[in-house]
């Protein structure tokens, strides 16, 4: 592919979406990869937007895939900006990797085949449906949206640029995680009938307001950015690295654990194509002891206990139960079901193609053009759960879900709160 470097402006990106949206489709040569050595033909380009801590992990699995090159990042910060780029020049053993401060120059490039999201949560959504509108496939970490609006735009942008999208639930890619899957969809557990999710016990963040600072020269934090969709505040330096302490910058206390254990329970079972149609609202802010109830009669329990550590899940069924967290070892009962360990995992590698790595599986997919695990459609179902039981918490009182129509049940208070208010321009990005 080749490597010429077309820059734009805000504007210019903004007036040719419709053109670029327009274009003819082209499969990347990248997706070709070869066996063995990877010649630059071969590769698949990469571009990573707003790469912090957590992007740093993202970065550096996907830089030790041996097809994955990346050639420019972008970020509002400029320290975090030169420190990218030394990862990666470091990595590449070169000074190529160009740096940006707007991310719609990156996107505007021809020669990146796929991006790495790992901006705040406010910025997931618009990025990741801009960046597939311009013709690249996405990594995005979680929580993948902040509203039921933006995870519907999301999918839409998959289904209608043809993108491969894998989002951050990347324990939907972890052995002890799909053991547990297993064991529920075959038939091990008896009927299912009770799903738990673990939740980060943190309740909704206020609306505070610093008092205003003088913004420091574009060149170092583009505060414009920065803020991105979010409602317009003064700069203060005490916002940055705020993230939950803000409400206009957290999607909420469901989205931070949640966009992982409720995929997995709908990993478990076998419901990544729907939602619960009813949930029941705990009165707290943290969503402790909410009930979601599919259609079916399975209930999802929501807990901040009850986990040996971080991001649980649990199936239970009439014959027995399997759970998981980051905990280094599965839970099962009853015991002896630990003897199909290896043969399940291995059936589901058979049946899915899926890599039991997550990093894996989305290059695979880049090169297959075959949905990833965690693709638009799943992750957008995940999230719907995260944006009903945040707003059953926000009004204090039950609602039920349509999750045909995506619609509250009578309820239009509740419909009104399924998308925000973004800020100009970005509200045409999402």
């Amino acid at each position: 592919m080749s490597t010429k470097t077309t820059r734009t402006t805000r504007r210019a990106f903004l007036k040719g979406a419709a053109a670029l949206i327009g274009a003819p489709y082209f499969i990347p040569s990248t997706v070709l990869g070869a066996e063995g050595g990877v010649s630059p033909s071969n590769r698949i380009y990469m571009g990573g937007i707003g790469i912090g801590s957590r992007g740093g992990s993202d970065l550096g699995a996907l830089m030790a895939e041996p097809e994955v090159q990346f050639i420019a990042n972008c970020d509002v910060r400029k320290e975090r900006r030169e420190a990218i780029k030394t990862t990666i020049d470091g990595k590449n053993r070169n000074k190529d990797c160009k740096s940006y401060v707007d991310f719609r120059e990156l996107l505007a490039r021809p020669d990146i085949d796929a991006v790495l999201i790992a901006t705040s949560d406010r910025w997931h959504a618009a990025l990741a449906t801009m960046a597939m509108r311009a013709g690249k496939d996405v990594y995005s970490e979680k929580p993948a949206s902040f509203s039921i609006a933006q995870s519907q735009a999301l999918r839409a942008a998959a289904r209608k640029y043809g993108r491969i999208y894998q989002g951050g639930m990347q324990r939907r890619s972890e052995e002890k995680f799909i053991f547990c899957r297993q064991l529920a969809q075959n038939g091990y557990l008896g009927k299912i009938h009770t799903l738990t999710a673990h939740l980060w016990r943190q309740g909704f963040a206020s609306h505070r307001w610093y008092p205003a600072e003088a913004e420091p020269p574009k060149d170092e934090l583009d505060w414009d950015l920065w803020l991105g969709p979010c409602a317009w505040r003064p700069y203060n330096k005490k916002y940055i690295g705020e993230r939950m302490n803000h409400a206009d910058f957290w999607a909420g206390p469901l989205a931070e654990w949640g966009s992982h254990t409720f995929d997995s329970c709908q990993f478990g079972n076998n419901s990544a194509d729907t939602a619960p149609v009813e949930y029941t609202c705990p009165f707290n802010d943290n969503g402790e002891g909410m009930v979601a109830t599919y259609a079916d009669g399975v209930k999802l329990k929501m807990t901040g206990g009850g986990f040996p550590s971080s991001c649980g899940f649990r199936v239970e069924g009439s014959e027995g139960s399997a759970e998981a967290s980051d905990a280094p070892q599965p839970t099962v009962k009853p015991l002896s079901l630990l003897g199909e360990r290896k043969r399940l995992v291995r059936m589901y590698q058979a049946e899915t193609g899926h890599a039991l790595n997550h990093y894996r599986d989305l290059v695979d997919s880049i090169k297959s053009r075959r949905p990833a695990t965690a693709n638009a459609d799943v992750t957008h179902y995940a999230h719907v759960i995260v944006h009903c039981g945040n707003i059953c918490l926000k009004l204090r009182r039950n609602v039920k879900w349509d999750p045909v129509k995506e619609e509250f049940i009578g309820d239009e208070e509740a419909n009104r709160m399924r998308a925000i208010p973004m800020r100009a321009p970005f509200q045409s990005l999402a």
